[in-house]
């Protein structure tokens, strides 16, 4: 019963995965892909206007190719204001707007927005969770609100 349940959970949250960008190889394993750094793009989904890019270590060979590897929590985080930000009436001062599985079971990536009132910035936070004991690897991006300007080419 709790592993249908986790189950369900994983394949719930694969649905809300973010857009691939692109990896690179980091290191060449003789059966089953390479271990790779990829970058996936998301966007806020309460705030319009601002687009995160996420870089996380991929475990390959045999386990990852057959899903079963954990990948490591080592990853980057970058936001910026791709377009107008009109932020809602409410804001929350602290909510999850991405997650992304990083092992079959009980492991994932999540993206925390902050609400920095007194300086008007929207702080981005990555960290690691795992159901006994996730990792302090984090990393954090700032998007100040600002007026958006169109440049002319």
């Amino acid at each position: 019963m709790l592993l249908a349940a986790a189950t369900a959970a994983l394949l719930a949250s694969a649905g809300a995965r973010a857009e691939d960008v692109g990896c690179v190889n980091t290191a060449f394993k003789l059966i089953g892909p390479d271990h790779k750094v990829c970058v996936e793009a998301f966007t806020d989904p309460d705030i319009p206007g601002v687009a995160c890019y996420l870089s996380q270590a991929r475990t390959g060979g045999v386990s990852g190719w057959l899903g079963l590897a954990e990948d490591p929590s080592r990853f980057a985080l970058s936001c910026r204001q791709v377009g107008p930000i009109t932020l809602p009436d409410r804001i929350d001062r602290q909510k999850e707007v991405f997650d992304s599985a990083t092992s079959i079971l009980f492991k994932e990536t999540q993206v925390v927005r902050m609400f920095d009132r007194p300086r008007n910035t929207l702080v981005y936070l990555s960290y690691s969770t795992k159901l006994v004991d996730g990792s302090p690897m984090n990393s954090v991006a700032a998007v100040p609100v600002m007026p958006w300007t169109e440049t002319v080419r």
